[in-house]
């Protein structure tokens, strides 16, 4: 399984990145031809600016699923921006893809590109929730509702005996100690620092992250979603007393094989 960072800026883009997007790929059994394998491609997240930075990695006509942490702007917004790219393109109107988020999910987004509700973007994505474990190709993903203001999930995926962990958006949780066990990748938010006037129930801290991550026993940690308006290097400096395993800052474009 392989991770690519498309985006990883918190809150809103920022100078060197985009807001939250992450391409999960992986080899898998091709519908399309009995006993043939192809390349898998799904997306965790589409924020703002992300869509024109997913070209550089693959071609987003080449997604096959969506899978949305929760429908703050900076982790679905580029959606609408995508509804065009599979309506319109000059090659046709592509297959129905899933998208799957929080309740609500197609409402949103229909209002957010000012569409009516019906048939909104319905007969581009097939709007699912989240609800037992899913199936997509090789990868296995279970959600598990996480703390932020509005419904929102951190997302564990298995492929290839690999299990990758993506927080979303969350402060300090069982939840998330629970889906992140033992993962071989964690992919977790650090949006506050330690010592500010941080609200509850929203965010973590670089400590925060580092401590889920050795409660969890997971085998690396990458931090990610840090708004511009911090020093990166700070929120990793915070990080790495509370976890002794390998710890680094999210970067647009690294690849990581899991």
């Amino acid at each position: 399984m392989k991770l690519t960072i498309v985006g990883c800026s918190g809150s809103y883009p920022g100078p060197d990145s985009p807001a939250s997007c992450y391409l999960v790929q992986a080899e898998g059994p091709d519908p399309a031809d009995p006993g043939g394998t192809r390349t898998w491609s799904i997306l965790l997240d589409l924020g703002n600016g992300a869509l024109g930075a997913l070209h550089r990695y693959v071609d987003p006509l080449a997604v096959d699923a969506i899978l949305l942490s929760h429908l703050h702007a900076d982790h679905c917004i580029d959606i609408t921006s995508y509804y065009v790219l599979r309506k319109y393109h000059p090659s046709g109107s592509q297959p129905v893809i899933p998208i799957y988020g929080p309740r609500g999910t197609a409402r949103r987004l229909a209002r957010a590109y000012d569409l009516p509700r019906k048939p909104g973007m319905e007969e581009e994505f097939e709007f699912r929730r989240y609800r037992g474990t899913i199936e997509i190709g090789p990868f296995s993903i279970t959600a598990r509702a996480v703390e932020h203001p509005v419904d929102a999930f951190a997302l564990r995926i298995v492929a290839d005996d690999a299990t990758l962990v993506y927080s979303g958006d969350t402060g300090p949780a069982d939840a998330l100690n629970e889906i992140a066990e033992a993962a071989d990748l964690f992919l977790c938010e650090a949006s506050f620092r330690e010592g500010d006037d941080n609200p509850p129930d929203l965010h973590l801290t670089g400590k925060e992250a580092g401590e889920t991550a050795k409660t969890a026993g997971v085998r690396r940690l990458v931090l990610t979603h840090v708004p511009p308006w911090h020093d990166a290097t700070q929120i990793l400096a915070e990080a790495r007393p509370a976890y002794d395993g390998p710890t680094e800052l999210a970067r647009p474009g690294a690849v990581y094989n899991v």
